[in-house]
C-alpha cells in the first residue's frame, strides 16, 4: 500500500521540490520583469517635471508631484467624453465580434455543414489579404454613410479571423459530435444547441477571445483618426494622442512667442507624458485578473487531450 502511495505521489508530483523552487523562481523573475516597466511608468508620471529634467527617470526621484495628473485634469471634461465613448465601444464592439465569431466558428467546426471548407479559406485568406485603406474608406464613408458615427468605430473590428480560428479549434476540441447527436435525437434544433450546449461548454475560449477583442477596441485609435472629426465621438486613446501632440508642438515651438513659451513652461511634458500612459492602460489591465483562469484554460485545451 504504502508502494502504491508512493507511485501515485510520484505520478501526480513529476518535479521534485528543489525543481519546482527554481522554476517557481525564474518564472517569478520572469513576472517581475513584465510589470516592472509598467511600475516605472507609474513613479515616472508622479515624479516632479524639474526633479526628472536635472536628474533624469529614476526608480527613487528627488521629489514627488501630481502636476501631470493635474494637467489631465484640467481637460476632464473632454477625457471623461472620450473615456465614455471608448467605454461603450468596448462593451459593444467585444459583444457583437464575440456573438458574430462564435456563430462564424461553430459552423465551421461542424464536419456535417457543406460549406465548411469555403468559409474556412474565406476567413483564412482574410487574414492574408487585405482590402487596403482606400476601399475600405470609400465603402464606410461613401456607400455606408458612416462617418462621424459610433458604427464607424465598431463595425471595422466587428469580426476578427484569428478568433475565429481560435474558436473553431476550441469547439472541434472541447465538444464532441456524440453530444450534438444526442441533443438533436432529443429534438432540439442548432441554435437551441448553439446557446444551450456549446455557449456554457465554450466558455473559457469565449473568455480568451473577448480579452483579446476588448484589448483591440481599448486601443484603437486607428479608424478614429479615418472617421471620425466631431469632438464628441472621439475615443480615449486618439483624444490622448491629440494631448501628446498638442504638448510636443508647445515644446517645440516654445521660441515663437512669449505666448507659446508661457503655456509650454506651464506644462509638465514628461510626466504628463507617463500619466497618459498610465490612464490609458491602468483601466484594461485591471480586467485581466477577472479573465485570468478562463484565459489561461483557453490558451492550453486542446493542448493536451484528456
Amino acid at each position: 500500500m504504502a508502494k502504491k502511495k508512493q507511485i501515485d505521489h510520484v505520478g501526480i508530483h513529476s518535479f521534485s521540490k528543489k525543481t519546482d523552487w527554481i522554476f517557481s523562481t525564474l518564472v517569478g523573475i520572469l513576472s517581475f520583469s513584465c510589470i516592472l516597466p509598467f511600475i516605472f511608468v507609474i513613479v515616472i508620471s508622479l515624479t516632479d517635471e524639474k526633479s526628472l529634467n536635472l536628474h533624469g527617470y529614476s526608480f527613487w526621484p528627488e521629489s514627488l508631484s501630481w502636476s501631470g495628473y493635474e494637467y489631465l485634469l484640467t481637460l476632464k471634461d473632454e477625457i471623461l467624453q472620450a473615456l465614455f465613448i471608448t467605454v461603450f465601444i468596448t462593451v459593444v464592439g467585444t459583444t457583437v465580434n464575440v456573438f458574430f465569431t462564435s456563430l462564424y466558428a461553430y459552423a465551421i467546426s461542424r464536419n456535417d455543414f457543406k460549406y465548411r471548407r469555403f468559409f474556412t479559406m474565406m476567413a483564412l485568406i482574410t487574414m492574408l489579404f487585405g482590402a487596403g485603406t482606400i476601399p475600405t474608406y470609400i465603402i464606410m464613408t461613401s456607400f455606408l454613410n458612416l462617418k462621424d458615427t459610433v458604427a464607424a468605430l465598431i463595425l471595422p473590428m466587428m469580426l476578427s479571423p484569428f478568433n475565429i480560428m481560435v474558436m473553431r479549434t476550441f469547439f472541434k476540441k472541447t465538444i464532441p459530435d456524440s453530444l450534438i447527436e444526442s441533443a438533436r435525437i432529443d429534438g432540439a434544433g442548432e441554435l437551441k444547441i448553439f446557446f444551450k450546449i456549446c455557449l456554457p461548454l465554450a466558455l473559457p475560449g469565449i473568455a480568451t477571445i473577448s480579452l483579446f477583442t476588448a484589448l483591440a477596441f481599448w486601443n484603437d485609435w486607428y479608424n478614429a483618426l479615418l472617421y471620425i472629426q466631431s469632438d464628441n465621438l472621439v475615443p480615449l486613446q486618439y483624444l490622448l494622442m491629440k494631448i501628446q501632440s498638442n504638448i510636443d508642438y508647445l515644446a517645440q515651438n516654445a521660441g515663437a512667442g512669449a505666448n507659446i513659451a508661457s503655456v509650454a513652461a506651464s506644462v509638465p511634458r514628461e510626466a504628463t507624458r507617463m500619466a497618459i500612459v498610465v490612464v490609458s492602460t491602468l483601466p484594461i489591465a485591471c480586467l485581466y485578473p477577472f479573465f485570468q483562469r478562463y484565459f489561461v484554460k483557453g490558451l492550453t485545451i486542446g493542448g493536451v487531450k484528456e
